[in-house]
């Protein structure tokens, strides 16, 4: 599998693709509202993304770009053969994959630069504490990110976050992030959870990670989730991943679609043995009063974007 994902002009998202169902893609486009692919590195790279674009019966437009407008670059390529040689190398980022391509930097205006923050010590550590959080949960990208940076300390009448400096803070932190996690090794506390959830997803219990804001809220909604036949659910909101990401275990919330005590158990017991399938601990007293909490639990989310 290439460690990219490939977005299509549907908004379709395909992520980790093999080589060659990249090849199919490339080769698939071309007609009206199916143009182009953009794709972009796991985990992301912001301002890193290569993409392409045809219309049928014409040559292909293909470019990349390595973190600002002074390193744009665009070719005209024939076949979708050699479109799919570069993206593939681009991917893999073998050495030398652009040599086979006439490459000229785009006419862009330079990348302007953005004004330092003017913020107190107090607000910056205060709003560099909330956006690591962010991170630690794992659930952000990039532009997300950006967005809390710019709303976080705001006030009626005081924006000292720009749209700018939000986005160069978001880039900077999730940068220093994605070198933090390139040291971890083997599977995380949150893979572990993920591919319980998928097992329980299969045996019929609709599982959703960071679902809602709130237990209100997910109780509400977690309905609307639920594939046919499913009998019950299985959730955590994102209050509770960020009291795991703080070193607090992981509260899930669980229950019977038929609103009784004794699906509700069923499920508990369920979930229970899901986790401990893939090893981790739980804390549950069997009661469908109760929440199942996880702990402990490595809580290291790989960030993807």
């Amino acid at each position: 599998m290439l460690e990219i994902t490939v977005q299509t002009e549907s908004g379709a998202r395909h992520v980790r693709p093999t080589a060659g169902e990249l090849a199919a893609l490339v080769e698939r486009i071309g007609a009206d509202g199916d143009n182009f692919l953009v794709l972009e590195r796991l985990p992301d790279r912001p301002e890193v993304f290569a993409q392409v674009w045809h219309r049928t019966g014409g040559d292909y437009t293909l470019e990349h770009r390595d973190g600002s407008n002074e390193r744009h670059f665009e070719s005209t390529v024939a076949t979708a053969k050699a479109v799919t040689g570069a993206l593939t190398g681009w991917a893999r980022q073998s050495a030398g994959w652009d040599l086979g391509v006439d490459w000229a930097r785009l006419a862009l205006p330079p990348t302007p630069e953005v004004p330092p923050l003017d913020l107190p010590e107090a607000d910056r550590a205060t709003l560099e504490d909330r956006l690591r959080l962010e991170l630690a949960v794992g659930y952000t990208d990039p532009a997300r990110l950006a967005e809390l940076a710019e709303e976080y300390l705001v006030t009626p009448g005081r924006r000292p976050v720009s749209p700018a400096q939000a986005a160069a803070l978001a880039r900077e932190l999730w940068q220093e992030r994605i070198a933090e996690q390139a040291g971890w090794q083997g599977e995380t506390g949150p893979e572990r959870l993920t591919r319980a959830f998928a097992a329980l997803e299969r045996s019929g219990v609709t599982a959703r990670e960071h679902f809602t804001c709130c237990r209100s809220c997910g109780q509400a909604e977690i309905g609307g989730e639920a594939a046919p036949g499913s009998r019950g659910f299985v959730y955590f909101h994102s209050q509770s991943g960020e009291a795991a990401a703080s070193g607090h275990g992981l509260t899930l919330h669980y229950g019977g679609f038929d609103g009784t005590a004794a699906t509700t158990t069923a499920v508990g017991h369920e979930v229970v043995a899901a986790l401990h399938a893939v090893g981790l601990r739980t804390v549950w007293d069997g009661t469908p009063e109760r929440a199942v909490t996880v702990t402990p639990i490595d809580w290291r989310r790989r960030l993807v974007g």
